[in-house]
């Protein structure tokens, strides 16, 4: 079926209330001499001698300025980023004097003659890369990159420190840890940053190559790398999003006549209709185009606005109870957002309770009886339990971000944060009635995603508009708190779960679901539970409760993480009333290759095999070994294109993709290497702009499983006919391909000589159909594999009886997802989601007041996700085979890693206390009530 992406996610995250300013919507140009006049004159100027990366400067700064902002926005010096600007994750670190200091939050008077360092400085010095930016290289030390700059200046403070005192002793873990505290990276590069900043100290850096198997990595590790937010453009103004501070009311009133007299101001536009509805807390009103960031932000406080306040329902129980506001009372809800990755499917609705889902849920009257029924003989027991997983925010580094211009009144350019700029670009063009070849978007890096960038944003239409209105390029960028707001989230679920195992060849299983994704339906749960335990007696439902909040959308593994917390919990339960192994309970219940492939890797887990018996330990710290499996779909785009081009200037691989840290630009290159039998260092890579040709969304773990095959398979054709050109022209005899080149009778040519003689050659391989199709036709250009990628994991935790503190150990992994194509990088991605899943169980939850909805973790001092120390060892083992009919033989990587840590840790905790968890994140003060119960 040939669609739009956009009629096939039928997004609405620009729906809900917020209809983000289209056609017939009000806007304004304020003129541009109207803009000019009101100026006011610049604030008094304080010189300011210092000394930048090795050169002495002598600046005029205002007195209130960051040094963030003046190395950032007047030096153009863009390496290390603005994260969150209070000073709690790292990306702004800079060198004082040699020591790293919080930029963000430095007055840039305190730079009167003292030495700054940058990321870009750090090699001004040497001749080649720093020894910690080779190590971060080699380890891959890094995903999207955002917060690596940071990273690196504080961790070569570390190394110079330490190799002072030290020489090449190894720092320990928890030096490292202590040193690099103050940084976060929500890719969850941990792992990989211990082992290079530990290598790095014992000298295994000091030479090597200035590259690493990351394609892009020595962009990010020196600061070259140039995010959406880095980006500048002639003339640009900034823009900004005035928000509802009501969670539920009717917009009566919005004036920006005399904010449009304002110094500065240049346009405004609409985002929410007078008379719509507000649904939530944070809901864009009205933005406003700016010469600068301070004049946008105060015209928007100049702007009157006038709601009339209702009652708003803010959580499950208070939208479940009869007689409550209804959150869709007199609005279309069609309008209601997408919090899934598929289509929306027409369900019934009973005031806010939406459901149940009519795909995924399964009613079985033989599983309800089954349980009733050993219930009441008592000879096999019968686990009964209600589980709850909080809102889990996105929170990407970058925050979301777009910069529009209008090249001519039918041809748009769009820099974006986003995760497929040729589904952007389609959309778009929709959107706004332009052909498509007008419409180009441009994401050559990426500052994380997780799937809240794969849609048309609210702050993306208006920064479109407001640049059509002013004529001038416009660039919008949440801050912090906006991002924390609605820049995405995971629904909280609630979960009741029933399993027994009755002597029957399989359980009898009952799970039902109830997700808050705010205004946005959509979310699913079961459909985990029914591929994973496929073929139990199912009593399976989902639904949806519409509450008065931002909206959620699709998370990395949408529904999987509270899935298995709770299925992998009763399953571990009732083993152990069972008195049995839990792998040989789920192994009875398996009959999928990949599954058994899992169990017995966990057989053979030294960590799990020799776990001492539960509750074994009785002092303060107690330790504990958990189990959990998981089980996930492949996802595909059968029309994914790549173009491999050669020349006398070497060999070039592009598609229209782009790289959001999951290593895009490294599978192309590895794959098209492999092929040639080269160096992937040697391989130039194209992506980032939707001009290419058909390239993949980065979600739902769908990237190298499209790219990987038609990149090999552009790189065979190209290679078949450069062996033919080597054979006609060189007049060689017996000629074939070689590892390197062009091997003949009387000897051997490099693909550089061949190339020296060829003319400029390309061919375009697609990723086509898997052997025997799909599970599904594709629709969307998407389609469902045959076949699940499989995860098992075992870990060991220690609970502190008096703090309630839970703290992770050590982790073993294992992933069935046949052929990896980048092995290094794919070690970096499933270590960085097994640590996303760890912020989740530990750590996670988003705050509101219970009475307006307002936003109580509003900065990441506050919204706490996994740092540095929170994570302990981590190994993975990736499981041959599986696979064989899949084209290229591998599958997706990115969302099967984090459904296992939750349930893991939980059963952890299990074993060590004799306390089951049933909410998240396990917070002390639940450890502790949860251990009372319980008599621990």
């Amino acid at each position: 079926m040939d669609t739009t992406r956009r009629s096939f996610l039928k997004t609405a995250v620009v729906g809900t209330a917020a209809t983000a300013c289209g056609p017939g919507l009000r806007s304004e140009a304020v003129a541009p001499q109207a803009a000019e006049r009101n100026a006011v004159d610049d604030p008094p100027l304080i010189s300011v001698r210092t000394t930048v990366n090795g050169e002495p400067r002598s600046l005029e700064v205002e007195g209130h300025e960051s040094t963030l902002t003046l190395v950032r926005e007047r030096l153009e010096l863009t390496g290390c980023k603005r994260g969150c600007g209070q000073g709690a994750c790292g990306a702004c670190t800079m060198q004082l004097d040699g020591v790293p200091v919080a930029t963000c939050l430095l007055p840039v008077t305190a730079l009167e003659g003292r030495s700054l360092v940058t990321v870009e400085g750090l090699s001004v010095a040497q001749p080649s890369l720093h020894p910690i930016q080779r190590a971060f290289l080699a380890e891959d030390a890094l995903q999207c990159g955002f917060c690596t700059p940071g990273f690196v200046v504080e961790a070569v403070a570390f190394y110079e420190r330490w190799r002072a005192d030290n020489g090449e002793r190894a720092p320990s873990r928890e030096q490292v840890a202590e040193a690099l505290s103050g940084h976060l990276c929500r890719c969850g590069a941990y792992a990989a940053i211990y082992r290079a900043v530990i290598a790095a100290c014992e000298g295994r850096h000091e030479a090597g190559p200035d590259h690493g198997p990351r394609h892009d990595g020595r962009a990010k590790v020196t600061g070259e790398a140039r995010y959406t937010v880095d980006l500048r453009r002639p003339g640009m103004l900034v823009a900004k999003v005035r928000r509802s501070t009501v969670a539920h009311g009717t917009l009566g009133a919005l004036h920006w006549s005399e904010a449009a007299g304002l110094p500065g101001v240049h346009g405004f536009v609409e985002m929410t209709p007078v008379g719509r509805k507000v649904l939530y807390r944070g809901q864009p009103l009205v933005a406003v185009a700016a010469r600068d960031e301070a004049s946008a932000r105060a015209a928007l406080e100049a702007v009157l606005v006038g709601i009339e306040a209702l009652e708003p329902v803010l959580d499950i129980d208070s939208a479940l109870v009869t007689g409550s506001p209804k959150v869709y009372r007199g609005e279309p809800r069609r309008r209601a957002a997408n919090a899934f990755e598929g289509p929306l499917l027409p369900e019934s609705w009973r005031g806010n309770l939406r459901g149940p889902f009519s795909l995924f849920s399964r009613r079985s009257g033989a599983a309800r009886r089954r349980l009733k029924d050993a219930a009441e003989a008592g000879d096999s027991p019968v686990v009964r339990a209600s589980f709850e997983t909080a809102v889990q925010l996105h929170s990407c580094l970058e925050p979301h971000a777009v910069l529009a211009e209008w090249l001519a009144d039918d041809q748009l350019r769009v820099y974006a944060s986003t995760q497929g700029v040729r589904h952007l670009a389609e959309d778009l063009a929709q959107r706004f009635g332009l052909r498509r070849d007008k419409v180009e978007v441009i994401a050559d890096y990426v500052g994380g995603g997780f799937g809240s960038k794969t849609q048309v944003a609210p702050e993306m239409v208006a920064a479109i508009e407001l640049a059509r209105i002013c004529g001038r390029p416009v660039k919008l960028v949440l801050d912090r708190r906006e991002e924390l707001t609605v820049g995405g989230l995971r629904p909280s679920v609630r979960m009741r779960a029933a399993i027994a195992d009755d002597g029957g060849e399989q359980p009898a299983l009952q799970f039902e679901s109830r997700s808050d994704a705010g205004t946005a339906v959509g979310s699913a749960t079961t459909a985990l539970v029914r591929i994973h335990q496929p073929l139990a007696d199912q009593d399976l439902a989902d639904w949806d409760v519409t509450t008065n909040g931002p909206p959620g959308c699709p998370f990395r593994a949408p529904g999987g993480p509270p899935a298995y917390f709770a299925l992998e919990q009763v399953v571990d339960e009732l083993a152990l009333r069972r008195g049995v192994d839990a792998v040989t309970l789920r192994r009875g219940w398996n009959e999928n290759p990949n599954r058994t492939r899992i169990y017995d890797w966990a057989d053979g887990v030294d960590l799990w095999r020799d776990r001492p018996p539960a509750g074994s330990d009785r002092g303060r710290f107690r330790r504990g070994v958990g189990l959990a499996t998981a089980s996930w779909f492949y996802f595909a785009e059968p029309r994914v294109r790549v173009q491999v081009e050669a020349g006398p200037e070497g060999i070039a691989v592009s598609t229209a993709c782009q790289d959001i840290g999951n290593g895009s630009r490294s599978v192309l290159a590895d794959a098209v290497a492999e092929v040639f039998g080269i160096d992937a260092a040697s391989i130039d890579v194209a992506i980032g702009s939707s001009r290419g040709v058909h390239g993949p969304l980065s979600a739902g773990s769908r990237t190298a499983t499209s790219l990987g095959p038609a990149a090999i398979a552009a790189a065979e054709e190209l290679r078949a006919e450069l062996v033919e050109l080597a054979s006609s022209r060189l007049r060689l005899r017996e000629a074939r391909a070689v590892d390197g080149g062009v091997a003949h009778r009387d000897g051997q040519l490099s693909w550089a000589e061949v190339l020296e003689v060829a003319p400029q050659l390309s061919a375009t391989g697609k990723r086509g159909r898997d052997k025997g199709g799909f599970f599904l036709p594709p629709f969307g250009g998407l389609a469902t594999g045959r076949y699940l990628s499989c995860a098992g994991q075992v870990s060991e935790v220690e609970v502190d009886t008096r703090l309630g503190r839970v703290r992770v150990l050590q982790t073993r992994a294992a992933f069935c997802v046949g052929r990896v194509y980048s092995p290094v990088l794919a070690r970096s991605q499933a270590e960085g989601g097994m640590v996303q899943g760890i912020s989740f169980a530990l750590y996670e939850e988003r705050r509101r007041d219970p009475r307006d909805g307002g936003l109580l973790s509003g900065g990441l001092e506050d919204y706490r996700i996994a740092g540095m120390a929170d994570v302990g060892s981590i190994e993975v083992e990736f499981l041959p085979g599986g696979f064989e009919t899949v084209r290229g033989g591998g599958v997706g990587l990115g969302e099967v890693c984090t459904l296992t840590p939750a349930a893991t840790l939980a059963n952890a905790v299990r074993h060590a206390t004799g306390w089951r968890p049933d909410k998240t994140p396990l917070r002390p003060d639940r450890v502790l009530e949860g251990l009372a119960e319980v008599g621990a």
